[in-house]
């Protein structure tokens, strides 16, 4: 190769690496011009005092009714009129159900739509034989090592005592919205859309009320605690303006059974195994959704330089990755709509040839598919057309929010505002939340928790040792008055 050929190539590989440098430099975390916020001023002391007296009622929801100790609520909520007395005198409180609640705080301009923060004071139960791996009894509510420890802490007692601490101070301070302030409780979140399922009888009591809100505000998203060596050091946040749909589909084949000492080919379980393995192996197709875009955007713009000499091409690079990212189970669930087998049947004896073997086969439904989509799906795969089919019950995916709110505007000022970070990349919620009962009354829903938590803590809930960080309580309350007073104020 002639020395000129050379002396070219290798000047355009620096100009291209110069160049590259260049933007992944400029690639940097978008900025709000956010005006300074006043200090909002928190009874520390009295919300942690609350939250450790509603973690140790055990309200633990039961899809038999029969078996929920509704004591446990009505001392929970009996706590909070104590507790909060303004809270109780001033706001007009509606029972719904067994032990749903619709606080009122009536602003003074009603031709304003209503704010709505909701939540659920329900929590999951907690396995008998798995009592002793808690470091601290789950009901218990032990305030030790810097957190304060039981079921319910992150999931969402947290959460919803924020949101009365903050009226109550807010109260205390004489605020008085112009916007009505509603507070929504639900009480059977923790299950999957039983027959009594409290969140919709509380939207349809707004809807018969003739409400119709300007948004709602539930659980959903956080804010992270990012810490990873090399990569990055920064609080990132996301808001769900949207969240999964949800099916159940059994699938089964019929024989003639038999003794197992003559069988055939294959039994009623083998041919419903090939059905299985066709639906496996034939997942919906992956897509890189606007959601997904935003928040690996987001999230490379706030790693380290290194990270971002590759990051500040993703959004070249990501249709070339898809296939890659569809593999790995995690994020393949952000991409698609999710298949997974979780219950088989067969003989009831190990001797028998079973007449009939059924499957129960999961979906989580991505918004733009439905439940008629799946079942289309399902005979488009599963080859053996003996194989019967049958929808057990479901909810469609929930309605996309708009981003370009007031109420999504608020969020990301103060997310920036008070701790230092990018504005919120929206996403799509992976499990089921109140919230979507709440598209008769508006379109405009936002899932998000203002607690910055750790991932590993995040993950716990749910699960053994349960726990909330006490340093973070503080300005989850601030940010609960914040967002009270830009929506329901004169800001």
């Amino acid at each position: 190769m002639k020395k000129h050929v050379k002396i070219a190539i290798a000047s355009a590989a620096g100009l291209l690496v110069a160049g590259n440098t260049v933007r992944a430099a400029l690639y940097r975390p978008k900025k709000l011009d956010i005006p300074a916020f006043p200090g909002e001023e928190v009874n520390i002391e009295r919300y942690i005092d609350v939250l450790r007296e509603a973690i140790r009622c055990k309200t633990v929801s039961n899809s038999d009714e029969s078996l929920t100790d509704w004591g446990e609520f009505e001392k929970m909520q009996g706590m909070f009129e104590e507790k909060y007395p303004l809270l109780h005198k001033t706001l007009t409180k509606e029972k719904v159900g067994r032990a749903g609640l619709i606080y009122t705080w009536k602003g003074s301009d009603t031709s304003l739509k209503p704010i709505a923060l909701i939540g659920h004071q329900d929590v999951v139960p907690v396995q008998k034989e798995k009592l002793s791996d808690w470091t601290y009894p789950p009901f218990d509510a032990a305030l030790e090592d810097g957190y304060i420890w039981g079921r319910g802490s992150t999931d969402m007692k947290n959460h919803v005592v924020g949101i009365l601490e903050s009226v109550e101070t807010l109260l205390e301070e004489g605020f008085e919205p112009k916007r009505s302030v509603i507070i929504c409780l639900g009480y059977n979140e923790e299950l999957l859309d039983t027959e009594f399922a409290a969140a919709p009888m509380i939207s349809k009591t707004l809807e018969e009320k003739g409400i119709k809100l300007e948004s709602v505000l539930d659980e959903g998203g956080a804010i992270l605690d990012l810490d990873i060596p090399h990569v990055i050091h920064n609080k990132l946040a996301g808001v769900g303006i949207a969240e999964k749909g949800y099916c159940d589909f059994e699938i089964s084949v019929d024989a003639k059974g038999g003794h197992s000492a003559a069988p055939p080919k294959h039994s009623a379980v083998g041919e419903l195994s090939k059905a299985i393995l066709n639906l496996e192996n034939h997942p919906f197709r992956a897509k890189i959704t606007p959601e997904m875009k935003t928040i690996i955007d987001t999230a490379t713009r706030n790693t380290t330089l290194l990270v971002r000499l590759v990051g500040s091409n993703l959004p070249m690079l990501l249709p070339a990755l898809k296939p890659v990212l569809s593999r790995i189970p995690a994020v393949a669930s952000v991409m698609r709509t999710t298949t997974a087998v979780t219950m088989t049947q067969g003989s009831p004896q190990a001797n028998v040839l079973p007449q009939k073997a059924t499957a129960t086969v999961n979906f989580r439904v991505l918004p733009g598919n439905n439940i008629s989509d799946v079942e289309k799906h399902i005979r488009r795969v599963v080859r053996n057309k003996n194989v019967e089919i049958k929808c057990l019950g479901g909810n469609e995916p929930s309605i996309i929010s708009p981003t370009d709110t007031p109420t999504m505007d608020v969020i990301s000022k103060i997310c920036c505002g008070m701790f230092e970070m990018s504005p919120p990349a929206p996403f799509v919620v992976m499990g089921a939340t109140d919230a979507r009962h709440y598209q008769n009354v508006t379109d405009q829903i936002y899932r998000f928790s203002p607690f910055v938590m750790p991932i590993d803590i995040l993950m716990l809930a749910h699960g053994t040792d349960e726990r909330i960080p006490v340093d973070g309580l503080e300005n989850g309350v601030k940010f609960f008055k914040r967002y009270i007073r830009m929506l329901s104020g004169d800001e």
